[in-house]
C-alpha cells in the first residue's frame, strides 16, 4: 500500500504547483502541461507490460526495481533546472510507476487466501483512492511553505521505506516458464495510447481537426488501435493481451466500469483546485484543506465496505456507491461564485464516500472469476483503463471548460450595450465608457462564464456515472467461498 499510495499521490500532487513551476522554469501554459501529461502517458503505455515483466523476472524484483526507479526519478524531478529535464524525468517516473499499482494488487491476491481478498482490497484500496485525493492538499502545503520541488522530494522517504519492506518481506515468485514477448502488440498499443493522449491534450490549443497535427495524431491512434485489435484476435502464438481475459465477463465489464469511473475521479480532482483558486481566490493551502474531506469520506467508506462484503450482494454495494457519487456531482452543479466552503466540503465528503463504495467491491468482483495464471495481466489492464479513463476525462473536461467559457462569455457580453437600459445603472467599478470600467466588466463576465462552464463539466460527469450504472447488470455474482472450495473456485 505504501508503493501504491506514493504512486497515487504523484498523479495529482503536481497539479497545484504548476503555476509555480511555470514561473520558475519560464514555460508557457501549454508547455507546462507536459509535466502532467508526460507522466500519465508513460504510465499508461507501460502498465500493460507489467504482466509480462512479472512473469519473466518475478514479481519481487520487478516491484523492487520499479519502486527504486520511481524514487530516484522523483529526486531528479525535484532537482530539474529546465522544463525539458523535468518532462524527461517525469516520463521516467511514469515508466517506473506504471507497475506499482498492479503489482501491489497482484501481491495481495497471491499472499491472501480467497476468503481474505475483500479485506485485503479494502486496506489496499485506501492507498489507491487516498493517494490522488490527498495529493492536491499535500502539494499545496509543500508549495506554499517550501517550494514546488518538495512535491517530488516528499516521495524519497516513502520510497526508501517501501523498498526495504519489499526486499525483506516479499518472497520471490518467478514463474517456471518464460513467455515470449509480443513486441508488435506492445508497440501498436503504445503508439495508439500515446497518439490519442497527445490528440486530446493538444486538441483545444490546435483548434482540433482544423489542424494538420491533430489529424495526424488521430490517424496514428486509429491505426494503432486497429492493428492491435486485429493482431490480438488473429495471432497464432500468444498475443500481448491474453485473449482469455476477453472471455471473462466480469473482467471485461469491471474494467469498462473502472474506465468510466476514472473520468469523474480524476476530472473532479483536476477541476476543483483551479476553480477554488481562480474563481474564489482561495490560497493554495486553503484549497488543499477544503478538498481533503474527500479522503475522509473514502476512509469511512472503506471501513463500512470491509464489513458489508460477504453479507450483502457486492453488486448492490457498487450500485449504492454510484448513486452516492452521482448525488454528489448533482450537488456540485449548484455551485456558485458567492458560496462558502460548506457546499465544497459536503460534496467532497459525499463523493469520496461514494467512490470508496465503488472501488474495492469492483476490484473484488472483476477478478473473482479470473484464473490465477492471468491474474497479474488482468490487474495491469484494470489499472491501464483507470489511467486512460482519467487522462481522457481530464482532457475532455478541460477542453469543454475552455470552449464553454468562450461560448457563454460571448452570450453574456451581447447584452452589454449602451442602448440596454439595464447598463445605465451599473455599479462601480463597472462601466461601458471608461476603459478601466470596461475591463472590470469584461473580467466579471469571463468569471461568470467560467463558473457556468465548471457547472456544465460537473453535469457531464454526473451523466457518465448514471450511464455506467446499467453495466452492473452484466456482472455475475462471485462464486461462494466455502470451507472446501472446488478447484475451479480456488482458481
Amino acid at each position: 500500500m505504501l508503493a501504491t499510495f506514493m504512486q497515487g499521490v504523484d498523479t495529482t500532487i503536481a497539479n497545484v504547483a504548476l503555476p509555480h513551476m511555470q514561473g520558475s522554469l519560464s514555460a508557457a501554459q501549454d508547455q507546462i502541461a507536459w509535466v502532467v501529461t508526460s507522466y500519465i502517458v508513460a504510465a499508461a503505455i507501460m502498465t500493460p507490460l507489467t504482466g509480462w515483466l512479472a512473469g519473466r523476472f518475478g514479481i519481487k524484483y520487478v516491484f523492487l526495481i520499479s519502486v527504486i526507479g520511481f524514487t530516484l526519478a522523483s529526486a531528479l524531478c525535484g532537482a530539474a533546472t529546465s522544463l525539458s529535464q523535468l518532462v524527461v524525468y517525469r516520463l521516467l517516473q511514469g515508466v517506473c510507476g506504471a507497475a506499482l499499482v498492479p503489482l501491489s494488487q497482484a501481491v495481495l491476491f497471491q499472499i491472501n487466501p480467497p476468503e481474505r481478498h475483500a479485506k485485503a482490497m479494502a486496506v489496499w484500496g485506501m492507498g489507491v483512492i487516498l493517494g490522488p485525493i490527498i495529493g492536491p492538499a499535500l502539494g499545496g502545503y509543500l508549495t506554499d511553505y517550501y517550494n514546488w520541488r518538495w512535491v517530488f522530494y516528499i516521495n524519497l522517504p516513502v520510497g526508501v521505506l517501501a523498498s526495504i519492506g519489499i526486499f525483506l518481506f516479499i518472497r520471490e515468485s518467478r514463474h517456471g516458464h518464460r513467455e515470449p514477448f509480443d513486441f508488435f502488440g506492445f508497440a501498436s498499443l503504445s503508439l495508439a495510447i500515446g497518439a490519442l493522449q497527445m490528440m486530446l491534450d493538444r486538441g483545444e490549443l490546435k483548434d482540433w481537426f482544423g489542424s494538420t497535427e491533430i489529424w495526424i495524431e488521430a490517424t496514428i491512434a486509429a491505426l494503432g488501435f486497429y492493428l492491435f485489435i486485429v493482431h490480438t484476435w488473429t495471432a497464432t502464438l500468444r498475443s500481448f493481451l491474453n485473449r482469455d481475459l476477453l472471455k471473462d465477463a466480469n473482467c471485461v465489464t469491471g474494467t469498462l466500469l473502472m474506465f468510466l469511473i476514472g473520468i469523474p475521479l480524476y476530472g473532479t480532482m483536476t477541476l476543483l483546485p483551479t476553480m477554488l483558486q481562480q474563481m474564489m481566490n482561495y490560497p493554495v493551502v486553503t484549497t488543499g484543506l477544503v478538498t481533503a474531506p474527500r479522503g475522509v469520506g473514502t476512509m469511512l467508506a472503506m471501513f463500512v465496505v470491509a464489513r458489508l462484503i460477504g453479507k450483502v450482494d457486492i453488486r448492490l454495494i457498487i450500485l449504492t456507491g454510484l448513486v452516492v457519487t452521482a448525488t454528489a456531482l448533482w450537488q456540485m452543479t449548484g455551485f456558485s461564485i458567492q458560496m462558502g466552503m460548506g457546499p465544497v466540503i459536503t460534496s467532497g465528503l459525499l463523493q469520496g464516500f461514494g467512490l470508496g463504495f465503488v472501488f474495492t467491491p469492483l476490484s473484488t468482483i472483476t477478478f473473482s472469476t479470473l484464473p490465477r495464471n492471468i491474474l497479474t495481466q488482468g490487474t495491469a489492464i484494470f489499472s491501464l483503463m483507470r489511467n486512460v479513463g482519467g487522462s481522457i476525462g481530464i482532457s475532455i473536461v478541460e477542453a469543454l471548460l475552455t470552449e464553454n467559457t468562450q461560448t457563454v462569455h460571448s452570450r453574456l457580453v451581447e447584452h452589454l450595450r449602451p442602448d440596454n437600459p439595464l447598463t445605465q445603472t451599473l455599479p462601480a467599478p463597472y462601466s461601458l465608457t471608461a476603459p478601466a470600467g470596461m475591463a472590470a466588466l469584461n473580467a466579471e463576465a469571463t468569471r461568470q462564464a467560467a463558473m457556468v462552464a465548471y457547472i456544465d463539466d460537473f453535469k457531464l460527469m454526473m451523466l457518465v456515472v448514471i450511464l455506467a450504472s446499467p453495466l452492473l447488470l452484466l456482472l455475475k455474482k462471485p462464486p461462494a467461498r466455502g470451507p472446501s472450495p472446488s478447484p475451479a473456485a480456488a482458481e
